[in-house]
């Protein structure tokens, strides 16, 4: 046999070993001819010992991928809850509010009412055995409090008044349903005063042409540059008028003496020279007086540095501070208000209800506790469920310094819910307190709320 058929031979034979070898631990753990042997008779069943059962072999074949992916975390939607709130303001000439809360449940529900007031009014009239409290070192009432038993399928009707320090001005006055322990809400709602007998703004009368700082500084200029022009005009004709004009030529170009000698006869006619003829004097172009001119100059630039200044003026009132960039990197307009007042941004629109801190304000804080309980509302208005995250969400204190909301205590006053693991269904609204930790004994002066790290956010002004 040659030698390269029997090479081939061999190569063939190795080949065809592996394969086999691969296919080994494919094949079916018991054996044809023992699935078609017939089975021994079974022993009595005293005599029936346990059977271990073996640990099937691992063949190193990859495993199924599972037939249903992992599940997304479903939207977070609010639920009809047993308690509701509805709120509307009354028509009378100080701030007043009426307050419905309806327990459409079967059962009797202890809840606690709180009404937060704004800064600088106070509660003047509280019915139902309501109890207007105000914060620690503060002559002004912070919020009424109402302590109920609702039966069920009842509605209890609440109303308060206010007396502010400025009149005229609107007043917003949230209110919330909590449970017992108050940290809870049930449902909230919101209600702005406005002053219906306040007399209506004057439009204030754009003033006329004439009294506009730019037309009377362009009419200044305009004046003064009439008038440097008028005394350079009278100066020239004055100097002309002074001045001798000099001896010149004849219109023939010679003097007089030889006219007359000329003119005598031909007998005493002479030879008449031609002498050449005078230049006249050059003339000195007339300039205007040093004293003139400096004060037109003065005013001139007076004027102009006054235009410049008052333009500059008008545009830097213009500027708003507090604004913040509604350009570049971020996503809509950042708007500031109170609380209890509805703010929309880019997919959000937040409800700040009321801000609570020190004891009292959590079960699980301390006497000399900092943190800080925020009842928010949160409302997408986006057709696409949204998330949200806790580090967006800040309180600032008088330094400027801020702080993120904490977020293993708002899975706390949540019942071990974390409310930012789930999106925000589109359409829907929620109603969650978010606690921010503090340090120190600053009180927060506002909270910023955004739905994504590239959104302009709100704002919110803690009195």
């Amino acid at each position: 046999m040659p030698a390269t058929r029997r090479h081939h031979r061999s190569l063939a034979l190795i080949v065809n070993c592996l394969g086999v070898i691969a296919a080994v631990p494919a094949l079916p753990a018991a054996a044809p001819r023992a699935a078609a042997a017939p089975a021994a008779p079974a022993p009595p069943a005293a005599q029936v010992a346990p059977v271990e059962r073996a640990t099937p072999i691992p063949t190193g074949a990859p495993a199924s991928p599972p037939a249903v992916p992992p599940a997304k975390p479903p939207p977070v939607q609010m639920s009809t809850p047993p308690v509701t709130v509805a709120m509307t303001a009354a028509n009378t000439p100080a701030p007043g509010y009426q307050i419905l809360v309806r327990n459409d449940g079967d059962k009797v529900v202890e809840a606690i009412v709180r009404q937060e007031l704004p800064a600088g009014s106070k509660a003047t009239t509280v019915t139902a055995g309501g109890r207007a409290t105000s914060p620690a070192g503060s002559s002004t009432a912070g919020e009424v409090t109402w302590r109920l038993k609702l039966p069920a399928h009842s509605t209890t009707t609440l109303n308060t008044a206010l007396g502010t320090a400025g009149p005229g001005k609107s007043v917003t006055a949230p209110t919330c349903a909590y449970g017992t322990d108050g940290t809870r809400p049930y449902d909230c709602a919101t209600a702005t005063w406005a002053a219906s007998a306040a007399p209506a703004a004057k439009v204030t009368a754009a003033p006329p042409v004439w009294q506009r700082p730019p037309v009377l500084l362009a009419a200044l200029a305009a004046l003064l540059v009439l008038t440097a022009g008028v005394l350079t005009w009278w100066w020239r004709r004055r100097r002309q008028r002074t001045g001798v004009a000099p001896a010149g030529p004849t219109a023939t170009g010679v003097d007089g003496p030889a006219l007359a000698g000329a003119a005598a006869g031909p007998a005493e006619r002479g030879t008449v020279y031609p002498r050449p003829a005078m230049p006249s004097p050059t003339r000195r172009r007339g300039t205007p007086p040093m004293w003139l001119m400096v004060p037109i100059a003065a005013a001139l630039l007076a004027g102009l540095v006054g235009a410049g200044v008052w333009t500059a003026t008008q545009r830097v009132a213009a500027i708003d501070t507090a604004k913040q960039p509604t350009s570049g990197a971020w996503m809509g307009k950042s708007v500031t208000g109170q609380v209890g007042v509805p703010l929309r941004e880019s997919a959000f629109e937040f409800t700040v209800y009321r801000v609570a801190c020190g004891a009292g304000s959590l079960p699980s804080t301390s006497a000399g506790g900092r943190q800080c309980l925020a009842t928010v509302g949160v409302r997408n208005v986006t057709a696409d469920e949204q998330t949200w995250h806790g580090q967006l969400q800040r309180a600032y204190v008088p330094g400027g310094n801020w702080v993120s909301a904490d977020e293993d205590a708002t899975r706390v006053a949540n019942l071990g819910r974390d409310i930012f693991a789930q999106p925000v269904a589109a359409g829907s609204r929620v109603l969650l307190p978010l606690v921010f930790s503090l340090h120190g004994t600053d009180q927060p002066k506002q909270l910023e709320l955004r739905s994504g790290v590239f959104s302009a956010g709100v704002r919110v002004d803690v009195p």
